[in-house]
């Protein structure tokens, strides 16, 4: 079996506004569960409560990923600022 390579480069990862992108989806995520957390019930009565947990997970990832994503783009401007040194 032949390995796979491809045809052409890679593109350049995007950068854009990370941080502000990663806490509107944690906002998101954790105003799902509250939207949700009221109708628990019914969600448990129909074996769905995992969509409620899932929304709390997501938020709690998100607060993960926006730690990293500040850490990240500290680490970027720190080596920036050493290179015009």
């Amino acid at each position: 079996m032949a390995k796979w390579t491809p045809k052409h480069e890679a593109p350049e990862p995007l950068e854009g506004p990370v941080v502000p992108t990663i806490v509107g989806g944690t906002i998101v995520w954790f105003v799902l569960f509250l939207v949700q957390l009221p109708f628990y019930g019914w969600y448990a009565d129909h074996g769905r409560t995992w969509w409620v947990w899932t929304c709390l997970a997501g938020g709690g990832l998100g607060l993960i990923g926006v730690w990293y994503v500040k850490k990240r783009d500290a680490a970027i401007k720190r080596a920036a600022a050493a290179r015009t040194l």
